[in-house]
Order: C-alpha cells, then sequence, then structure tokens
C-alpha cells in the first residue's frame, strides 16, 4: 500500500502498490504519518479553571488549617 496525495486537490489517498505505479503526475508519494494525521481527529482541548483567591482568603484559609 502507498500513500499519494494530489497537487491539485491535496486529497490523499492510500492505494495499491499497482495503482500507485499507474498513477498520473497529479498524484505525489508521500509518508503514511501524513495520511494517519488527516484521518485522526484532533487532540480535545480541556480547559481548567483556576480561582484566585485574594490575601484575605488565603490568610483565612490558612487560621483554619492551624486550629
Amino acid at each position: 500500500m502507498k500513500c499519494l496525495k494530489s497537487s491539485k486537490t491535496g486529497n490523499i489517498i492510500r492505494v495499491s502498490d499497482k495503482e500507485a505505479y499507474n498513477a498520473t503526475s497529479e498524484w505525489k508519494f508521500i509518508p503514511k504519518s501524513e495520511w494517519k494525521a488527516e484521518r485522526r481527529p484532533a487532540p480535545k482541548e480541556v480547559l481548567v479553571e483556576v480561582q484566585e483567591q485574594t490575601i484575605a482568603e488565603k490568610q483565612l484559609n490558612k487560621k483554619k488549617k492551624d486550629k
């Protein structure tokens, strides 16, 4: 199996060796990793909110812990 990319449209296909050999000059060989990257979904971003405490809140929390 070979991976080909169209120079006109940018489409990436995976074909057998025989089909790749007979491909027109429009198609160029590319690494399999490029084909895989297009097929895999993008990783989801996880947003974590960090709440900042005021100085007074920090002092109160510290006093509560000391008790």
